[in-house]
């Protein structure tokens, strides 16, 4: 298999749940136990903590819960193959393990997967993508 995006889930996707991952995995646990009424009178703190009605949490469930069965295999198959184990060309093989194993537990799987941002991002540059440009269209 060549290593040409063919996939269920489009390049901009996966890129948005890398930059969402991103900042959930640079929240620090929690440290104000009580904090102030308004977020500016604890100095945002808050929104650096790892708070459990976390909106980045929520946006990354939500996102992934909205995608149909294959964006979510595909997804979990390319958190896979970028854990390294793997290369593009084992990418059948690859998504036929991701879809055999999947259920309604994926979410949970893969918010709850450290480095998912780094994995996303490694398979994305084996099939010679990159959110370099998804990045500055943002800015």
């Amino acid at each position: 298999m060549s290593g040409t995006w063919n996939l269920s889930i489009s390049p901009d996707t996966v890129c948005y749940l890398i930059i969402k991952a991103r900042e959930f995995d640079a929240k620090d646990v929690v440290s104000e136990v009580d904090p102030a009424s308004n977020a500016t009178d604890d100095r945002m703190i808050s929104v650096l903590e790892d708070q459990p009605d976390d909106p980045v949490e929520s946006e990354l469930e939500s996102t992934i819960l909205a995608m149909n069965e294959d964006e979510q295999i595909d997804l979990v198959a390319l958190c896979w193959l970028g854990r390294g184990d793997d290369t593009v060309d084992d990418w059948e093989r690859i998504r036929a393990e991701a879809a055999e194993a999947h259920n309604e537990h994926t979410a949970a799987y893969l918010i709850g997967t450290p480095l998912l941002a780094d994995y996303l991002e490694e398979a994305m540059a084996e099939f010679g993508e990159s959110c370099q440009d998804y990045e500055k269209g943002r800015l």
